[in-house]
């Protein structure tokens, strides 16, 4: 049961009755609202249902169609509950509690008055009763993970168009950067449509970061006025979303009947814990709106950045005054930054003398966004401390990165162009795994070979197995391997990714069965690279015992050849130490579960092909990276698998002669990130097994 929250109502009436905020910009600033289409707004949830189900029946023209409608169905729903808020609470203001008998019966008339205004609203925008668009969790989660593009650029492929293919994959792409299947979607869209600078289109960009990305470009080119421009845009348009989610946040909570000691919830406690979930929603829109979905650039990060832009463009446009505001604002975020402190004490000098430098204070925008959020967060730190329940106020504005040109602006310095680098999340410890770890469930196949366990291997979740592969499979495995794998192939190119002593080379299944099909490798041979994947899956989940089916997240055969004349006093790693699903952190002896590691991989394995060379060993660590718990010589058909995350640090041992081959697959129990070529190639053996009996007359290569 989660923790109750909750708080007595003269404690919210600080929160209740804050004044408006008073940074809304210019009315051009505001986004003029989508013209309505005819009849009542569909729910967006049914829409959804519908398009999945019209994919997965193959009629892709009205899964596009349902699909696109949900998610405009979605967005006019946001605009319907933002806007009606804002009305409403401009219409019917809360009205502070007097004294004596009945003194709160204002409160609640206006607060009641509020509500009804609100619920009239959105049937009257709506086209009938705002209960028809309350969707189901789940499905909330997929729209804020943008699963629907997910289904719309495979829709979009069938339907053989390409660009709106790329943009699908783009939007979706940018909300989940650690899918690096949808990267190497986006890369074959391209070269199918044969545009290699097609413009990618986030469809669901948040416009104050599109305008500050426009601004930070200008100030690279040392366009110093169109950058205050875009800057100063930016900034309306995220106070303008902030208030917008700030109002949504009014919407619908999950809100449950409580009993306390034994009795049920009063009015207050009700109407209280409604409320501290509405202010910490409100709270944390500053991290809403300060993230580029599921990408790096922090919360903590956005708005200061903004300032720090702002304070040095109006200084080099000499706009001193601006400038020193602008300065003083950043310090309301940073106050002991060193550099901007020197700054402030410059642009003071600078004042002519008709101007007391103790009479610019900073911007009011950020000042009174950093006063309400003050006080938000000593009311919920207040209510946690007195009533029990528990909340830890995160650092949004920890600094990770920042302007890389030179903060400091004594006269005469020569600035460069800046550049802005990819910024950090704040860590977030690995989370438990949320399954029950089991292990010794039944191999399922004939003459494959038990070697060693968890406990026998010095950890958790681990299997070490043996004659997975026989001695001619390994062979033609390896005859393949020759035929179909590039350089670099699913390490973007890169002939040593890890090391320079080494050259890596990949394939996917999805290659392997084009180049058979082409005739470039025997058929027979590519369908045994998918046919024993399959069986190292199948013996994955039976082994570990899962109680859902694992799906592959990706399958790659790669062989890494020591490079001759550079072994000489090798003392690195051919695959550093790492986690399959976390960020390693040896210091910290943490391991961080966020991007950009694949955060949705569960389970790993490893089938090697060969033994004919030297080194190449498969190291487990400790989390330190450095003391080894189990070491295993790969040979033909032995088959390592472990769970993905930071239970089971791991590398590989600098391969000093000759190529070592091993068939690398990572598996979800998620299905949303499942693999897509897996999918392709799992439609192309059904066809092609179709085929064979005589039942097809689809060319299997329309699916390749």
């Amino acid at each position: 049961m989660r923790e109750r929250i909750w708080a007595p109502l003269p404690l919210l009436l600080p929160w209740l009755l804050l004044p408006p905020p008073l940074w809304c910009g210019p009315p051009d600033s505001q986004h003029p609202e989508r013209e309505p289409e005819p009849g009542p707004l569909q729910p967006f949830d049914l829409l959804y249902a519908s398009g999945v189900a019209a994919y997965y029946s193959g009629d892709y023209e009205l899964a596009v169609r349902d699909l696109e409608a949900a998610l405009r169905s979605h967005r006019r729903l946001r605009e319907i509950r933002a806007r009606c808020a804002r009305h409403c609470a401009a219409r019917r203001p809360l009205a502070p509690p007097g004294a004596g008998p009945g003194a709160e019966l204002p409160f609640f008339r206006a607060l009641l008055e509020r509500a009804r205004c609100y619920r009239s609203c959105q049937s009257q925008r709506l086209g009938g009763p705002a209960s028809r668009h309350r969707a189901s969790e789940d499905v909330r989660s997929d729209f804020q993970r943008r699963v629907p593009y997910n289904y719309l650029q495979r829709a979009y492929i069938k339907l053989n168009q390409m660009e709106k293919a790329v943009a699908a994959a783009h939007t979706f792409f940018m909300a989940n950067p650690e899918h690096m299947e949808m990267q190497q979607n986006i890369e074959n869209y391209r070269t199918m449509t044969g545009v290699e600078d097609l413009q990618l289109v986030d469809q669901e960009a948040k416009p104050h970061l599109e305008s500050y990305s426009a601004g930070v470009k200008h100030y690279e080119a040392d366009d110093f006025e169109l950058a205050i421009k875009y800057f100063e845009q930016a900034l309306r348009e995220y106070f303008n979303e902030d208030m917008e989610c700030r109002a949504l946040c009014e919407g619908p909570q999950r809100f449950e009947e409580y009993e306390y000691l034994g009795y049920k919830a009063g009015l207050y406690e009700a109407i209280a814990d409604h409320y501290m979930q509405v202010l910490v929603c409100q709270h944390e829109c500053v991290r809403e709106l300060a993230t580029r979905p599921g990408r790096l650039s922090p919360i903590e990060n956005f708005l200061p950045l903004h300032y720090d832009y702002l304070q040095f463009a109006y200084y080099r446009v000499g706009e001193y005054v601006k400038a020193l505001e602008c300065a003083k604002a950043y310090l309301l975020l940073h106050p002991d930054d060193e550099d901007v402190l020197d700054n402030v004490d410059y642009y003071e000098g600078l004042l002519d003398g008709s101007t007391d430098p103790a009479s610019v204070e900073a911007r009011e925008d950020l000042a009174m966004f950093v006063k309400r959020h003050k006080l938000e967060s000593e009311l919920i730190k207040s209510a946690a401390e007195g009533l029990g329940f528990s909340y830890t106020e995160p650092n949004y504005w920890i600094r990770y990165g920042g302007r890389q040109d030179e903060n400091r602006v004594p006269s005469g310095v020569n600035v460069e162009a800046a550049e802005v680098h990819g910024l950090s999340m704040g860590k977030k410890s690995l989370p438990k795994i949320d399954r029950d770890l089991r292990e010794g469930g039944p191999l399922l196949y004939e003459n494959i070979t038990f070697v060693y366990n968890s406990e026998q291997l010095n950890g958790t979740q681990r299997v070490l197995l043996d004659n997975v592969l026989s001695e001619e499979q390994c062979r033609e495995l390896h005859s393949v391997a020759s035929g179909i794998m590039l350089v670099g192939d699913g390490y973007r190119g890169k002939t040593s990714p890890h090391t320079p002593n080494e050259k890596f080379e990949g394939a996917t299944v999805l290659k392997a069965l084009k180049f058979g099909y082409e005739g470039r490798v025997p058929l027979k041979s590519a369908r045994l690279f998918y046919d024993i994947s399959e069986k190292a899956r199948k013996i994955v989940e039976s082994y570990f015992m899962l109680n859902s089916t694992l799906y592959f997240s990706y399958t790659h055969m790669v062989c890494r050849t020591a490079l001759s004349g550079q072994q000489d006093r090798r003392n690195d790693l051919s695959h550093p130490i790492h986690a399959d699903n976390c960020l390693l952190d040896p210091e910290a002896n943490e391991c961080w579960k966020e991007p950009p590691a694949y955060t949705f991989r569960d389970y790993s394995a490893l089938l090697y092909m060969n033994d004919d060379f030297e080194g190449g060993e498969f190291i487990f660590t400790e989390m330190d990276a450095k003391t080894v718990t189990a070491s295993i010589k790969p040979k033909c058909g032995r088959m390592i698998s472990f769970s993905s995350g930071g239970e089971n640090p791991h590398g590989v041992k600098a391969v000093t002669k000759g190529q070592r081959c091993a068939v690398a697959l990572w598996f979800t129990l998620d299905p949303l990130y499942r693999e897509l070529e897996r999918i392709q190639a799992d439609e192309v053996i059904a066809i092609l097994d179709q085929e064979r009996q005589g039942k097809h007359n689809i060319n299997p290569k329309d699916e390749l």
